[in-house]
């Protein structure tokens, strides 16, 4: 079963049997030893149920990785078990279809057993006291085996020990292992997870994770780690909200402000109470090492601006066409060009991209953003906390469920006040206020276009406004007959020469392509086009694809330097009359520092995984299993392979490598333990603190936490545009 998997799943890349052997001979010993410890009925019924019981596992394993393509962990089954029997059972079908020559593959040992018990006397041999012994030594030994196979590769710093230890990583170890080293490892996680957090009931104190044996160094970079005092960012005269001058491009020779993006930290004071926990220790440190971005031409390029920020389900480069998708044609090929944006592959998907865009932190594990409602965690610095703090009031809406991913708990905590097209499993009396109308709300997928029509109106005509949105129009499988959104475009793709498969993802992108005009013509009606600033990025790329299909849609070969994950970022404003080139590398975890460093707020840059894209520091995008792509390399560990885009010699790119390295491990490290620790938290207590004195070019009101403002209510909508019958 594991080879029919590994073969089916991964091709022909390269497997490592050493633990996996290990497991299981240990399995078998301990299975031995049950079956063998029974009378003879129930010793045969006993075998017959462990042996199946091993088949389901590969059986649901196959049918997750086929649909998601990622492995189905046991957190994932607790929390989101009743998501997707509810929302992803056509997907479900899909996959078991596709999985189906794997299935009968991987059954014909349990076949091959039922025939041989039928055709022979075969029976399970009972164990004398002796024979148990010497099966439970068996098991003891497979299991000191496989402890010293993970010490030793821990020793000596091999890529499986980490991805197994360290930086536990599901696909790796799956991919490399296997599927019964994943599920072994996903047990001992959650066992893990279960038996702290018991602990913690009983006691304070949370010795988790490895602190750092070294004084941490920023790769590519050898400017001061000290946070210097940030003087208030002020509007230059003439960019103000909606003047010409607001178009980029040096029009003047003004005083450049390149001071650092950094707040004045009491780090003393931080260090202090970060003690007790190696996590929280590591972070103090961390924070101390690392060097801010700095300010640049385009900090506060749209200060005082309206934003509209959305993640887009399922979006691709590759869906958008002059001639079908002409307003994302348009959006991506003016304002702000990115050349080298990527969107990575989480585990949660969609929930995970949307942690990574509107954190600017890496998931740790699944559900990160189930997590931070869970845990009640300060979301102090995320994008609409900053909104808040100068008076303006934050939506989010998304075309599906409000109970689905948590959402109605999830992005309320990130400082949204968060508005679905349907209920989900939640009581209409408390929730029924945060629904919106939609006229084919229980279509699959939603229109993009009707959630535009139905909420837009409600926020247009205030004098400013930050709003987010999650789509849901792109999502797969991408058919007409089971794609709604498919459908309703079928005839205007008809004519292209490629598959149904292809034609019906690009059909539906249509109907997104429709929402963001639509929602352009009402922001034009209400005299609000030029002064927001639109943001669109995706959560994944259509992963429901086979590889062959989407590179049938991109037109080209996509197996070079992470190519799958390529993808476009729309940063669009009206007013801008030349577009804006941007080569260097960057991703979605860069978005949040970005967009704060372009509306001109005060932030601190050390407190995301990501950077400003347009700062001075390398690019750097970081992916699930700590591949990475920068301006200089791209590395695939998977692949296992490095790809350069200079010409250095052998000793600098091994220097580089090395420090690459360490920066991947140590934002990974950064965001998982920032959101285990519930760390803004503590970070705050050492700004509350600051006194106006001590730092004289900080306004006292830059104290944090900020207040949410009251809702406001709802406006009427422009006289013909965006009205639905609820209206």
């Amino acid at each position: 079963m594991e080879i029919v998997f590994h073969l089916g799943c991964f091709g022909l890349v390269g497997f490592n049997p050493v633990f996996p052997l290990g497991l299981i001979a240990m399995i078998a010993a301990i299975q031995a030893l049950i079956s063998g410890s029974l009378s003879r009925r129930n010793r045969h019924r006993a075998f017959w149920v462990m042996v199946i019981l091993e088949y389901v596992v590969f059986f649901v394993q196959t049918v997750y990785f086929r649909i998601f393509q990622q492995p189905l962990q046991i957190r994932i089954m607790v929390l989101g078990g009743k998501d997707a029997v509810t929302n992803y059972w056509r997907e479900g079908l899909t996959g078991l279809f596709r999985a189906s020559p794997l299935l009968l593959l991987m059954a014909v040992p349990l076949v091959g057993m039922g025939i041989w018990r039928y055709l022979t006397t075969w029976e399970l041999s009972y164990l004398t006291p002796i024979k148990k012994l010497r099966m439970g030594l068996i098991a003891g030994v497979a299991l000191i085996y496989c402890v010293s196979v993970m010490e030793i590769g821990n020793v000596l710093d091999t890529l499986y020990a980490e991805e197994y230890r360290e930086f536990y990583d599901p696909i790796s170890v799956m991919q490399d292992m296997g599927v019964m080293a994943m599920v072994q490892r996903d047990g001992a996680y959650e066992l893990g997870e279960m038996m702290e957090s018991l602990w913690d009931k009983i006691s304070d104190s949370r010795p988790r994770g490895e602190g750092p044996d070294r004084q941490l160094a920023q790769a590519g970079n050898d400017e001061s780690s000290e946070a210097p005092n940030a003087p208030e960012n002020e509007t230059e005269p003439g960019t103000e909200p909606g003047s010409e001058s607001m178009v980029p491009g040096p029009t003047q020779e003004p005083v450049l402000d390149t001071s650092p993006n950094a707040w004045n930290l009491d780090m003393v004071k931080l260090a202090e109470l970060s003690q007790g926990s190696k996590e929280t220790e590591w972070l103090a440190e961390y924070l101390g090492s690392v060097t801010p971005t700095n300010r640049n031409e385009y900090t506060g390029m749209f200060k005082g601006y309206n934003l509209i920020f959305l993640t887009a389900e399922g979006f691709s480069t590759y869906a958008i066409r002059e001639d079908l998708t002409p307003t994302l044609y348009k959006m991506v090929n003016s304002g702000f060009v990115f050349n080298n944006y990527y969107v990575p592959l989480w585990q949660t998907s969609t929930s995970d991209g949307e942690y990574v865009n509107t954190t600017g932190l890496i998931p740790d594990g699944q559900h990160s953003m189930r997590k931070t409602a869970d845990i009640g965690m300060d979301m102090a610095f995320s994008l609409p906390r900053f909104f808040a703090k100068e008076g303006v009031y934050n939506w989010a809406y998304h075309n599906n469920s409000l109970s689905y991913y948590d959402r109605y708990r999830t992005h309320p905590n990130l400082g949204y006040d968060f508005k679905a097209s349907k209920l989900g499993d939640l009581p209409e009396e408390e929730y029924g206020d945060k629904i919106f109308y939609m006229e084919h709300a229980n279509a699959w997928p939603a229109s993009d276009y009707e959630m535009m029509l139905g909420t837009v109106p409600e926020y247009v005509n205030l004098d400013r406004f930050d709003v987010y949105y999650m789509t849901v129009s792109g999502h797969m499988y991408y058919s007409f007959s089971g794609n709604r959104m498919s459908s309703w475009h079928k005839e205007e793709v008809q004519g292209l020469d490629m598959s149904e498969n292809a034609q019906a993802y690009i059909a539906c992108h249509m109907e997104l392509d429709k929402a963001m005009a639509n929602l352009l013509e009402q922001l034009e009606a209400a005299g609000q086009l030029d002064k927001t600033l639109i943001c669109l990025s995706a959560d994944h790329y259509p992963y429901s694809m086979t590889q062959e299909e989407y590179e049938e849609l991109a037109g080209r070969d996509l197996s070079q330097d992470m190519d799958t994950y390529r993808n476009s970022l729309i940063l669009w404003n009206a007013a801008m009359e030349e577009p804006v080139v941007v080569d260097k590398v960057c991703g979605a975890m860069d978005l949040v520092p970005t967009l704060l460093n372009l509306f001109g707020f005060d932030y601190d840059s050390r407190m995301y995984a990501g950077r400003d894209i347009f700062s001075d520091q390398e690019g750097m995008v970081i992916f699930n299993d700590r591949s990475f792509v920068t301006d200089l390399v791209a590395y695939s560990r998977k692949a296992k392979t490095t790809t350069w885009k200079v010409d250095i010699s052998e000793e600098e790119q091994e220097a580089y490598m090395d420090l690459a390295r360490q920066d991947v491990k140590d934002r990974y490290n950064f965001s998982a333990y920032i959101l285990r620790n519930d760390y803004y938290r503590l970070i705050r207590q050492c700004l509350d603190e600051e006194k106006t004195a001590e730092n004289p070019e900080r306004p006292a009101e830059a104290v944090l936490p900020w207040p949410t403002p009251e809702p406001v209510p709802t406006t009427e909508p422009t006289s013909g545009v965006g009205t639905s019958p609820a209206q």
